[in-house]
């Protein structure tokens, strides 16, 4: 399973625990366009990405405002939702047919007291997921337009082919226009 062998990657995986994992996650797939998660509802399920592409944004004044893209052998949710339990504040959205791992937050939370590896994957899965945010936030704060495209051609490049124009330039926190400016001087 792809959940096992990433999960591999971070820590070594109990027989026990990948028997526990095979057991209780639900595979799902989500077509083009599709809501995973809509705004102000309640979000208790996590998602290991299998095949396909995510991302999360926003509505102001009636426009779209992509936060984040995920994509093959990374988690998505609305994190802040599914971690208070409160409504989510964003939508997720799948942006190509989209294969998942779903994991729901309560399974989770018997793994965590079952296995004591799976507290220790959580945080390593966390602080990964920290240093993004921290990251984009410090591109946003102190980085040029053609800095953060830059960074974004270097560090996520097939989704320049994957996402349209409109979703990237909104993730960089430009225009449209502005972002065919500095695709046009590369």
């Amino acid at each position: 399973m792809p959940l096992i062998k990433h999960l591999s990657s971070i820590i070594s995986i109990s027989k026990e625990l990948e028997q526990e994992l095979n057991k209780i996650t639900i595979k799902k797939t989500f077509d083009k366009g599709e809501a995973i998660i809509n705004c102000f509802e309640r979000c208790d399920r996590i998602f290991f990405i299998d095949k396909g592409l995510v991302r999360g944004y926003y509505y102001d004044d009636g426009k779209e405002i992509t936060h984040w893209f995920a994509q093959e052998q990374e988690f998505a949710t609305s994190f802040y939702a599914f971690i208070t339990s409160k409504p989510a504040s964003e939508h997720v959205q799948a942006l190509e047919e989209t294969e998942v791992i779903e994991i729901p937050y309560s399974v989770l939370q018997l793994l965590y007291k079952t296995f004591p590896e799976t507290e220790r994957l959580g945080r390593i899965i966390t602080e990964n997921y920290y240093i993004k945010l921290e990251e984009r936030f410090l591109s946003l704060q102190f980085k040029t337009a053609k800095e953060r495209y830059h960074k974004l051609l270097n560090s996520k490049p097939s989704l320049i082919q994957r996402v349209s124009l409109g979703q990237i330039a909104s993730y960089l926190g430009i225009t449209q226009e502005t972002l065919s400016r500095i695709r046009a001087e590369n």
